[in-house]
């Protein structure tokens, strides 16, 4: 899930396993699978990222999980738009 800010400056959390696609024309419109669309203030550059870094990190999860290493969660940066770990 990704933090987003809608045009009105609502939050806005998207499930990222539901985005189509994302695109820029000038505001950034997301589409869902479900042919949903989202208009957000965040370029769509800074979508995909979000939806790159909350990817990392559930896998940097499985990976340590899976590792039977009993190491903690990758620590999240200060700036980090996704506030805590998905749930299992």
């Amino acid at each position: 899930m990704i933090q987003l800010t809608r045009l009105n400056n609502s939050a806005l959390v998207v499930n990222s396993d539901l985005i189509k696609f994302v695109e820029q024309a000038p505001d950034t419109v997301i589409t869902l699978l479900n042919g949903e669309k989202i208009l957000v203030r965040e370029s769509a550059a800074e979508v995909t990222t979000r939806v790159v870094r909350f990817r990392q990190r559930v896998l940097a999860a499985d990976w340590v999980t899976a590792a039977g290493s009993g190491a903690a969660r990758p620590p999240l940066a200060a700036d980090d738009p996704v506030k805590e770990h998905p749930e299992r």
